[in-house]
């Protein structure tokens, strides 16, 4: 965002969102709906764990980061929001990160029978 001229940020950046928007949205609502079915199948522990910090990627997503790419996209505070939505990104990738740790231990601690 940092690297991408100011007067072309409105052109580029409709374009960004809804290119990345095809791929990231099925991708969380496939989460969700896989780690409903988990739940579902068995509710332990980790997966509750899991499903607090989902919660936390969709809130810190819906609350913050869709917000400042609205501002960005108005090309409002350019330099002020380009790096606020770069720090929010850094929670939601470690949120992402530390799910995908606890499902891959779960997957290792319940062999293949998981789903």
């Amino acid at each position: 965002f940092h690297y991408v001229d100011k007067a072309q940020m409105s052109l580029w950046h409709s374009k960004y969102t809804v290119l990345v928007t095809i791929v990231v949205m099925p991708l969380m609502f496939g989460q969700v709906a896989l780690h409903g079915l988990i739940l579902f199948k068995k509710a332990d522990a980790p997966g509750l764990v899991q499903a607090l910090l989902i919660a936390m990627v969709w809130i810190i997503t819906f609350l913050k980061a869709v917000p400042l790419h609205n501002q960005i996209q108005a090309g409002l505070n350019l330099d002020q929001n380009i790096s606020s939505l770069i720090q929010w990104n850094w929670p939601r990738t470690i949120l992402w990160s530390v799910i995908l740790c606890i499902s891959l231990w779960q997957y290792k601690a319940a062999g293949s029978n998981l789903l």
